[in-house]
């Protein structure tokens, strides 16, 4: 019999209440979320999507018809093996891909939640995706994987339900938000709020703050990429246009060169798809993330002996350096953990894990059948 809680394309709402760091209580709480193989009882992995990223992760993208964020990483034969696997990825609390958020409907009131939408925390999106795997039927986690701020899921379901989490991979993240990381966010949040159409959260869906979060994201795109890999890929050249396909410097405000006309695609396409509220919320719960705060102010005492981990770098990310993963091994290994370290090379910066990378293959499919 086929279980209908499971598939590619799943919505749920659960009852709750769902208890939030804030000190809030969030019930019902809505999950979408997507499953890939067949569940035998022992074999769930959970993958934590990024700050932009969704359930989506290998099928197609229900709005650009793209497909999924991690496509090149799951599915049968891939490094997270589906034909021995059985994969979920819920879209967190807080984002606008059917889970609950500030886009979704408040049920007080019929209409979306806007910034009446209590502020959220990485340890809620968790809680939240306990309370799906409740659902599921999932007990304990094989493994939960994750990169960037699908890393800090990873590294907060190992410190709040040890018990349910035999292994962890962490790709490109780190234990706290530092003050570079907030500035930026920061920066992105006032382009937002700045955008009259933005109306203090209270927009219209078919009239958003377009432009504030175009901007938002075109200064976050920045700091997925390396210096190198914007020299290599665009360097100073200029735009071609029709009548200069060469490209020539127009001594205006136009897109002359080509980093800047990629910079602006990025951020008119990330409008079609992403709600600004949500992009407030989101970024909000990253910026509190300190998972050693969360735990006396010592980071090894977040974690337990009984959860197997490794962490992954790479040499051009600025976003989350190298010695942030290496701050977190320290830590693991004072507490007793088993866990492995690696940093890759790449020229593609902080977005390297969602690329070609055979070297983050073969890491991935290893520890994972290490654990299998």
């Amino acid at each position: 019999m086929i279980d209908a809680r499971f598939g590619p394309d799943r919505r749920v709402v659960l009852p709750g209440p769902l208890a939030l760091d804030g000190g809030g209580v969030l019930a019902p709480v809505e999950i979408a979320y997507a499953t890939y193989g067949a569940f035998d009882g022992d074999n769930a992995i959970l993958v934590c999507h990024a700050l932009t990223g969704d359930q989506h992760l290998a099928s197609a993208h229900p709005r650009t018809g793209k497909p999924g964020w991690w496509d090149r990483m799951v599915g049968p034969g891939k490094p997270i093996d589906t034909d021995r696997w059985c994969v979920v990825c819920a879209n967190v609390l807080g984002s606008c891909m059917g889970s609950s958020g500030p886009a979704s409907t408040n049920p007080a009131t019929g209409r979306p939640w806007g910034m009446a939408f209590p502020v959220i925390t990485v340890r809620d999106m968790v809680r939240a995706q306990a309370l799906l795997l409740d659902h599921l039927g999932i007990k304990a986690l094989a493994a939960v994987v994750g990169g960037s701020m699908g890393g800090m899921q990873a590294l907060s379901w190992a410190a709040t339900f040890p018990a349910r989490v035999r292994a962890a991979l962490v790709i490109a993240s780190t234990a706290r938000h530092s003050a570079q990381n907030i500035a930026f966010h920061e920066v992105g949040r006032q382009a937002v709020m700045a955008d009259p159409r933005w109306r203090g959260g209270d927009y219209d869906p078919a009239d958003p703050p377009a432009a504030g979060l175009a901007v938002a994201r075109m200064a976050a795109h920045i700091t997925y990429l390396s210096e190198a890999g914007l020299t290599s890929k665009f360097g100073r050249r200029l735009q071609a246009r029709p009548n200069s396909p060469d490209g020539a410097k127009t001594f205006g405000f136009d897109a002359d060169f080509q980093v800047e006309s990629y910079l602006r695609h990025q951020g008119l396409s990330f409008v079609d798809r992403f709600d600004a509220n949500a992009y407030l919320y989101i970024t909000r719960a990253m910026d509190y993330w300190d998972l050693a705060e969360e735990h006396g102010g010592r980071l090894a005492d977040a974690f337990s002996p009984a959860t197997r981990f490794c962490l992954v770098s790479f040499d051009t990310d600025w976003l989350y350096p190298t010695p942030e993963s290496r701050h977190v091994v320290h830590a693991l290994h004072a507490a007793g953990a088993p866990a492995s370290f690696v940093e890759l090379s790449s020229p593609y910066g902080h977005d390297a894990f969602l690329l070609d990378s055979p070297e983050l293959d073969r890491v991935v499919r290893g520890f994972l059948e290490a654990g299998g």
